[in-house]
This record gives C-alpha cells, structure tokens and sequence, in this order.
C-alpha cells in the first residue's frame, strides 16, 4: 500500500474493508496421510506449487505456494490445510514476480498442452480414416462419414477458439 501511495505521489489510505480484508501469508499444506493421489489439487494450483502423481501422496512446496486457496476446493478429501507462516516470511518483490512468471509459464504450457492433443487426436483420427479407405468393411463408409464429420467440427472448434484468441 505504502509503495502505490509513493508510486502515485499519493498519501496513503487505509484499506477499504469492503474489499475484503488483509491476511498474513498463509500456505497449503496437504495431510499425507489423508491424500489419495487424485491430482485435482495440481491441476488447481496456478503457481505449480504442489508436486507429485496420479496415485501418490503430494506435497507442497512451501516457498511457492502463493496462499491462494484455490487448491481446497477441488479436493475431495479435504487434506489440505492454510498455515500461517511466521511474520518475517512475508512475500518480496522477487519471490511475487517469480509467482506471477510461474503463473504465465504454466497458462502458456496449458494452451500448448491442449493443441497438441488436439493435433494427436486429430493425426489418429485422419490415420483411421485411411485405414478404412482400404478397409473392405461393408460399413466402412458410415464410419468414413462419421469420423470426417468430427474431423471437420473439431477444425471447425480450434479456428473458432484460434479467432477469439487473437482478439483484444
């Protein structure tokens, strides 16, 4: 707050409260012994703080973890737990341009992700469709027809989301 109002050549102002109301840095931490390696709580974290795989036990990494919460609710054993860190943990210009950097990265991985499933899906699909080409299946045909018409609403759907991307 004192860096804005000193930015802005400003006084500073308290907090509104109807804003919402100012917390220490708290992190996640998830009960081991509950987890059952569901991985929602990853998939949640917008700051990939919290490792490990489908199946197994994940933990937290304390010194990534941003506080924001978004990784209890999609858990469906409640394991996990916000815990005050000490006073002198509080965050630093660095440590939030590297949340915000991580935060970026892991939005660009997800975007690149999902267009190479599509692009897999897509490479298989087409491989079918040759296959059936010379298949001497009686109902090769209807499937030709069937997986052309997907082929053709799944290019439809990425230019659709490629155009509303670009925009402003």
């Amino acid at each position: 707050m004192l860096k804005l109002a000193n930015l802005l050549n400003k006084p500073p102002k308290p907090i509104d409260p109807s804003c919402g109301i100012t917390l220490e840095r708290h992190v996640a931490v998830i009960e081991p012994e509950h987890c059952i390696g569901c991985t929602l709580c990853i998939k949640a974290c917008p700051v990939d703080a919290i490792v490990g795989s489908s199946k197994r036990r994940h933990a937290v990494i304390a010194e990534l973890c941003t506080g924001c919460e978004l990784c209890i609710p999609p858990c469906p054993v409640d394991c996990i737990d916000m815990l005050l860190m000490p006073a002198h943990a509080n965050w630093t210009t660095e440590q939030a341009h590297a949340a915000r950097a991580r935060m970026h990265r892991r939005s660009e991985r997800l975007v690149r992700q999902k267009s190479e499933q599509s692009a897999r899906l897509e490479s298989k699909a087409i491989q079918k469709l040759d296959g059936l080409s010379e298949s001497m299946d009686p109902d090769a045909a209807k499937k030709k027809a069937i997986i052309e018409a997907a082929l053709a609403r799944a290019r439809a759907r990425r230019q659709q989301g490629n155009s509303t991307e670009s925009k402003p």
